[in-house]
């Protein structure tokens, strides 16, 4: 049965290809339009954001930092989400910049044996976010001209992360007890300073390159990612354009026009919400520049940020090509943070959080419009390692302080043997 299953699938498929490629044939100058505009996506806004971030990420985690940080974030991380310390540089990876970069660290993670199977899984499911660049500055200022919707967006989104997180805290526990990772095979005991030194001293010795090398890795593996990252940016949006043209959106769309109807939404925003399950962007900013009401393009935009499109899916999914970590969590993590964060958004700004005009920092609304000039690439790159920073920061005293409350003192130079 299951072989039978593989075979129609694959008949599907290489249909959907087949027709696909016939469709570039007949609408040549729209596909290369669209991907075009695709490519301009890539090189002027995700290139320049993600690579920083891709390369510190090869050299923390070749130096053993990552592991150093993991024993310190595990008092927070383990309670809560009941994955292991590191877990926390993958979610502060992903918060500042975004889509798919938590993907490519939960696989390091799981290649490297700092997490099992199921632990990687529920990474996966709640470090999927949206950076606060896109949400305040593209989003909020750019599409909707509205900055006070920058903090709704962005507060549903992470309350909604938060949640999926906490949820998925009880996935997998049968499966759990057959998994441990490498770094929990022995007990733990010592200072947290000792233990952590100890861990990133036994990860460089076990990563053993030496600087140069371990640099020119980590240079060589992230253009190679970014590069597969800008294909599938690229390949969507011709994806999209040309499906808008032999006209199968609006067969797609007639499920979801019931769906919009049954829940008494605005029919217009149908085609924009199809076009965010696919790519984020593409939907989001169509999702704008409908004559919905403001409540119910807000909240259909925060799900689409939320489930992310089927764009950002495929990355994950070829980031994850060489472990053993499923895609089914992951897909039902976005349907359900979507759900989530679309009612969350509803209720807040029913309530008044973002109809207001707050203000949101100078660096956000200068990257607005996403320009392509030198200085706001900069200036990008900067923001997002700040922010960064800070969320790691934030997490690290978090950590300790519950630390401390458990062990009762405030000194974390001494502990006893756990």
């Amino acid at each position: 049965m299951q072989k039978r299953r593989k075979q129609i699938g694959t008949i599907l498929l290489a249909t959907v290809v087949v027709l696909f490629t016939a469709s570039l044939v007949v609408y040549p100058e729209q596909g290369f339009q669209a991907g075009i505009a695709g490519l301009k996506v890539f090189w002027d806004v995700v290139f320049p954001s993600l690579l920083p971030f891709f390369i510190l990420s090869d050299l923390l985690l070749g130096l053993g930092v990552v592991n150093a940080l993991g024993v310190f974030l595990e008092p927070l991380m383990r309670p809560l989400f009941s994955v292991p310390g590191v877990g926390a540089f993958a979610l502060s990876m992903g918060l500042a910049a975004g889509y798919p970069m938590d993907a490519v660290i939960t696989a390091k993670f799981r290649r490297a044996g700092q997490c099992s199977r199921v632990e990687g899984e529920r990474m996966l499911a709640f470090t999927n976010t949206a950076d606060p660049l896109f949400m305040f500055g593209a989003v909020a200022v750019g599409m909707f001209r509205s900055p006070g919707l920058g903090v709704l967006l962005a507060v549903a989104h992470y309350i909604s992360a938060f949640v999926v997180g906490v949820t998925f805290k009880l996935y997998g526990r049968k499966e759990e007890r057959y998994e441990r990772p490498q770094r929990q095979r022995r007990r733990d005991s010592g200072s947290l300073l000792r233990r952590a030194y100890r861990e990133m001293m036994t990860a460089r010795k076990q990563d053993g390159r030496p600087l140069g090398r371990l640099l020119g890795d980590a240079v060589n593996d992230s253009i190679k990612t970014l590069l597969m990252i800008g294909g599938f940016i690229m390949f969507f949006a011709v994806l999209l354009r040309v499906m808008a043209q032999v006209g199968l959106m609006g067969v797609i769309a007639v499920p979801f026009a019931a769906l919009f109807q049954m829940l008494h939404m605005n029919t217009s925003l149908v085609s924009p919400f199809i076009s965010g399950l696919f790519e984020i962007d593409i939907g989001s900013a169509a999702t704008a520049l409908t004559s919905a009401p403001m409540i119910e393009r807000v909240s259909v935009v925060s799900a689409i940020i939320a489930w992310s499109g089927l764009s950002v899916h495929a990355q994950v999914a070829s980031v994850l090509t060489n472990t053993d970590i499923r895609l089914r969590p992951y897909i039902a993590a976005r349907v359900y943070q979507a759900i989530v964060a679309g009612v969350a958004t509803f209720f807040l700004y029913r309530a008044g959080l973002g109809t207001g005009r707050a203000a949101v920092p100078n660096a956000v609304a200068t990257l607005a419009p996403l320009s392509a000039s030198a200085g706001a690439h900069w200036s990008m790159a900067v923001t997002e390692l700040a922010t960064w920073a800070a969320c790691l920061a934030s997490a690290l005293c978090l950590s300790l302080l519950i630390h401390f409350i458990q062990k009762g003192r405030l000194s974390f130079f001494y502990s006893r043997s756990s």
